[in-house]
């Protein structure tokens, strides 16, 4: 059976006996503790003397097989150049469309590709011909092509979590056609969104000399690269069931008392220049001074966590939002009514949740987000018999599956208040409909699922390359036989392969 190899930047150990927490964690500990696997990334130490070995540790998550997780630190300069600086403060504002954000450094973009090559030779010894390695996000773009320059022949799969920008964009950095033809390496490359794929390809005819094929993909060279549609789910059923207890929980308790009867609106995000924080304070503000009936009877509370707090637009964004938020509180606010509630740390998980099913309107308003899984976690909170509203931006990738969430433009400030208005006045009929078509589109879908469908695509596209090394034509036929993994079905969206 073939091992599983994760590589992404960050790697958090769990536990013993524990369940993974959160994000990516949450996606892919379900397969690897059924067949065993090996997670490979930065530990989260930085020194200006890091440890050069790698960190090996076996940990038996609770129900399930053993896991491997390898870990390397990362120096100062590393940290600061390729973490912050290109990673960071260059790749993530280019990848969502935001150049007004982005900050270039040439020295930067190569600490990036340094990074990224030593993290390859730390892996390398560690890795088996039959292993299926998949490599996620911008953090690591250059590594498909540094494993295959190491002699790597083992499947390669890569998944962009974030959106991917058009052609014109992208050729804002001076790296990006490199970027691309190292990402041309992977066998598959797996996106959120129809319009992410459309991006990449476009990108890789004009800045990679890709050509695109009529049966589907990318051939480069005497190779066939695979690309698909995977978007990234929740389990919406356990957070619903999750939610329902936290409801009646006394933090969730305090927090309706607090509100004394008027209606709250949520958001929940990182504090990120992406997420559409000033704007959708702006949009609220244009609620209060347009619909003065609304004062007195809402609150928004906006629970913005900070992030890359050495990232000085990240800095900047702070004390924008706290700037904002103060001035609606002081024009609008009562000695007896805050109108505007913002929390700078996080909250757990099971917390949050229970915020959730209390939110009137859920306002998951990003200037752009490659999915999004608040959006799906407001849907899955909502009482079925009294559901509140989502109010989500048009340019989240969460907005192809929940369509029928009121969709707005996060840029303009009316149609956000008119959007928050009408999800305070819709009928529970309405609210009911609306909540059902979204619930629908998640209910059944997993993030197991969404590991499952990729994984079974990459070892079609690694099994269908017209050229192969002797070392891979060797194992094809065990890599096609050896993984009990289940096809995804046709029409289903992480089907959907060119």
């Amino acid at each position: 059976m073939n091992r599983i190899v994760v590589v992404s930047n960050r790697v958090q150990v769990p536990t013993e006996g524990a369940a993974q927490a959160g994000g990516l964690a949450v996606a892919l500990d379900g397969l690897m503790t059924q067949r065993g696997g090996l997670w490979f990334g930065w530990s989260g130490e930085v020194s200006d003397k890091p440890r050069r070995s790698v960190t090996m540790k076996t940990v038996s998550l609770k129900g399930g097989l053993p896991m491997q997780f390898a870990t390397i630190d990362l120096s100062r300069e590393e940290h600061d150049r390729y973490y912050n600086d290109f990673s960071n403060a260059t790749l993530w504002p280019l990848l969502h469309s935001l150049p007004d954000q982005m900050a270039y450094d040439r020295r930067s973009a190569m600490v990036y590709r340094q990074t990224n090559a030593r993290m390859v030779d730390a892996l390398v010894p560690l890795l088996r011909p039959t292993d299926l390695i998949w490599v996620h996000d911008y953090h690591l773009m250059a590594m498909p092509a540094l494993l295959r320059g190491r002699g790597v022949v083992a499947p390669i799969g890569f998944f962009l979590h974030v959106p991917f920008p058009t052609p014109d964009m992208l050729a804002s950095v001076p790296e990006a056609g490199s970027l691309i033809g190292d990402l041309l390496s992977s066998d598959l490359l797996g996106f959120q969104t129809a319009n992410d794929l459309e991006n990449f390809v476009a990108a890789a005819i004009r800045l990679a000399g890709a050509t695109r094929l009529s049966a589907g993909g990318l051939q480069v060279g005497n190779r066939r690269v695979r690309v698909g549609v995977f978007p990234v789910e929740i389990e919406a059923r356990d957070f619903a069931a999750m939610a329902e207890i936290s409801w009646r929980s006394s933090a969730t308790s305090r927090l309706r008392r607090s509100l004394q009867g008027q209606h709250m609106i949520l958001g929940i995000d990182r504090l990120d220049p992406t997420k559409g924080l000033i704007q959708r304070l702006a949009g609220y503000r244009r609620l209060l001074e347009t619909r003065p009936d609304r004062r007195r009877h809402v609150t928004l509370l906006q629970i913005a966590a900070e992030s890359r707090t050495q990232v000085s637009a990240y800095q900047d964004l702070r004390l924008a939002v706290d700037a904002q938020a103060g001035a609606i509180n002081s024009e609008w606010g009562e000695p007896d009514w805050t109108p505007a509630r913002v929390i700078a740390k996080a909250g757990a998980r099971e917390t949050i949740a229970g915020y959730m099913r209390e939110a009137r309107v859920g306002l998951v308003t990003p200037l752009r987000d490659g999915m999004n899984l608040v959006a799906k976690e407001y849907i899955a909170a909502q009482d079925p018999q009294d559901p509140g509203v989502l109010v989500l931006s048009k340019f989240a990738g969460a907005a192809r599956q929940l369509s029928a969430a009121l969709l707005v433009n996060p840029h303009d400030p009316d149609e956000l208040a008119d959007a928050m208005d009408q999800a305070l006045t819709m009928s529970r009929g309405e609210r009911q409909e609306r909540w059902q078509a979204c619930w629908q589109a998640i209910e059944t879908a997993t993030p197991s699922g969404w590991g499952r469908s990729f994984l079974a695509s990459l070892l079609r596209a690694a099994s269908t390359m017209p050229v192969l090394p002797a070392e891979v034509q060797t194992l094809a036929p065990a890599l096609k036989n050896s993984v009990p993994i289940v096809a995804p079905a046709a029409g289903r969206p992480g089907a959907r392969l060119n």
